[in-house]
């Protein structure tokens, strides 16, 4: 059974000033954290960045739901209950013991960080408002998080999985029915050096329509 100690919040480590593109170029996802948790105004930071995603017609679909501590204990016992929900019943012994222990592996996935933050979408209804664009507002918001995360020093990754699509995690959440769960961000401290990453080329997966060989339109 995991065990959740106590742990004195810092602050984070200083890091260089970084451009925005600097920062997209060096952002990874980083699961790997130390036990330690970053202090309530950096998470307050990373939130904040968040709602200055673009969104159409300035709806702000987002929801945050920030868990540390008991919390995220909580957390992971939903998960597992979701998960055990959603199977057969155990035949036999082995089978039980089989169930037990792969309900206590998801629910320790909620301690896999200090941090865990579960973004979600609540859509507008409205005459004007189409509901995929709600949703895109939401990764937005989330890649802002992200960005501001790794500016901060912090580890940050973004974690979806069959709890993001559970109505009875959106309801341990708050969250209404036609909510989108777009997933859960897990942030601390970085243990280790980030992994290293590489990108198809832009112009792999770029056409340029209407220019000119000297780049005038």
């Amino acid at each position: 059974m995991a065990i959740d100690v106590e742990i004195q919040e810092r602050a984070p480590a200083p890091v260089p000033a970084m451009g925005v593109l600097e920062a997209i170029r060096t952002r990874r996802s980083v699961g790997k954290v130390r036990p330690e948790r970053p202090p309530r105004e950096a998470i307050v930071a990373v939130v904040e960045a968040a709602t200055w995603a673009p969104n159409h017609r300035l709806t702000e679909p987002w929801r945050f739901v920030v868990l540390a501590g008991e919390a995220r204990h909580a957390f992971g016992a939903a998960m597992a209950a979701a998960q055990a929900a959603g199977r057969p019943a155990p035949a036999d012994e082995a089978a039980k013991a089989a169930a037990r222990d792969a309900d206590a592996k998801t629910a320790a996935k909620a301690l896999r960080a200090p941090v865990v933050i579960a973004i979600a979408v609540e859509p507008v209804v409205g005459p004007k408002v189409v509901e995929i664009e709600e949703v895109t507002a939401g990764a937005a918001a989330i890649q802002n998080m992200l960005l501001a995360a790794h500016a901060l020093g912090l580890a940050a990754i973004w974690r979806t999985g069959a709890p993001s699509y559970d109505p009875a995690i959106k309801a341990f959440f708050g969250l209404t029915p036609g909510a989108h769960l777009l997933g859960f961000v897990y942030l601390g401290y970085p243990d280790g050096a980030p992994p290293e990453r590489e990108r198809t080329p832009a112009e792999r997966v770029t056409r340029w329509l209407g220019w000119d060989a000297d780049g005038s339109d």
